[in-house]
């Protein structure tokens, strides 16, 4: 199994910055694909952003030229950095990692526990 536990969330004015951090423990080699996902009050959970292993990333629409997502490797790290925010980015985020295919091509997902990240005045 993979553990996840994320850190570097909290509260910030509009316009303000905060980065992220998803440190992965446990079957690490299996890890493939890392990203983040996030829920706000009274939504569903929506992608943010992932990133492969070989560095391919890809973005929420709502969150594009404003966060970047970025992986060390070595560490077993993802992280999210935040720029711009605004009120609606106020939410839980949640890292998750996808493994590698296992011999029935099948591969299994991790959560972590969310951190809170609120953006206000």
């Amino acid at each position: 199994q993979v553990q996840l536990v994320e850190s570097g969330g909290g509260s910030v004015q509009p316009g303000g910055s905060l980065r992220l951090s998803c440190a992965a423990s446990g079957s690490v080699s299996a890890i493939n694909v890392m990203g983040w996902y996030r829920q706000g009050p009274g939504k569903e959970r929506e992608l943010v952003s992932t990133i492969s292993s070989g560095g391919r990333t890809n973005y929420g629409d709502s969150v594009k030229g404003r966060f970047t997502i970025s992986r060390d490797n070595a560490k077993n790290t993802v992280y999210l950095q935040m720029n711009s925010l605004n009120p609606e980015d106020t939410a839980v985020y949640y890292c998750k990692v996808e493994t590698q295919r296992d011999a029935w091509f099948r591969a299994k997902d991790y959560w972590g526990q969310g951190t809170q990240v609120t953006v206000s005045s």
